[in-house]
């Protein structure tokens, strides 16, 4: 199991928000959901785009470069273009800060 790295406060990411985080180099981009956290790969499996500098709407992120949307509890794409799901990697909450387990 790879460790759980602190990546940011939970205050700094307020419902319905993504942020895109670099922990031991990985792009990653952590969505609040409802109160919720998800943490997926800042790559859209399309064309590499920059799915964390998207658009959230409810548990989707589309993709700016093409509009492909991936559901962020699953990391699967929802639209096309994009029909390979994107990795996923688990979170959880200490105290007021986000950690995100990196390979």
């Amino acid at each position: 199991m790879a460790p759980y790295v602190p990546v940011l406060p939970l205050a700094e990411l307020p419902p319905g928000t993504v942020k895109i985080v670099e922990p031991q180099g990985r792009r990653i981009a952590i969505c609040n959901v409802d109160g919720v956290v998800h943490a997926l790969e800042d790559r859209c499996s399309h064309d590499n785009g920059p799915l964390g500098e998207g658009s959230l709407s409810g548990k989707l992120l589309e993709c700016p470069r093409h509009g492909a949307q991936f559901d962020v509890t699953t990391g699967r794409p929802v639209t096309l273009p994009a029909v390979v799901p994107v990795q996923r990697f688990p979170v959880k909450i200490e105290g007021t800060q986000i950690l995100v387990e990196v390979p």
